[in-house]
């Protein structure tokens, strides 16, 4: 594997990121051209994306993670943290983010880089139906 390689989103990349969402039950389903109007990135492995991350400024200072996944063959490989620590914290500011209460991987990853859990939201997912966990990371 090459050096994973860090990008902005452009309208090329939707039809890989509705695949990469497809397979990621985890995430938010959303339509992958309306990720453009935000902070959008990829990460590309030996010139496939193998993920992205999409997300916002919410006010001066704060920014939320809309969502983020990796496809399943390139998972376990240190990505969704790489893509995170070179798009979402690339700027001092904090980071907000729900994570489905069952994913237990995605907490694990998100702990580990600082996030701390805030709240909970419940019935905040559909299909299935279960509450968000709201997690922070403040700047360093």
């Amino acid at each position: 594997m090459n050096r994973p390689m860090i990008r902005r989103m452009t309208e090329g990349d939707a039809a890989a990121v509705a695949r990469i969402q497809a397979a990621a039950v985890e995430a938010a389903h959303w339509e992958p051209r309306g990720y453009l109007a935000f902070e959008a990135f990829v990460i590309e492995v030996d010139g496939r994306v193998a993920g992205f991350l999409a997300m916002r400024e919410t006010a001066p200072g704060e920014a939320e993670v809309l969502n983020l996944a990796i496809a399943p063959e390139f998972r376990r490989q240190g990505l969704a943290r790489r893509i995170l620590e070179q798009a979402a914290f690339r700027e001092r500011r904090a980071v907000f983010l729900e994570v489905r209460q069952s994913n237990a991987a995605g907490r694990s990853l998100y702990r580990s880089l600082g996030f701390v859990e805030c709240g909970e939201r419940a019935n905040y997912y559909r299909d299935p139906a279960e509450a968000a966990v709201l997690m922070r990371r403040d700047p360093d």
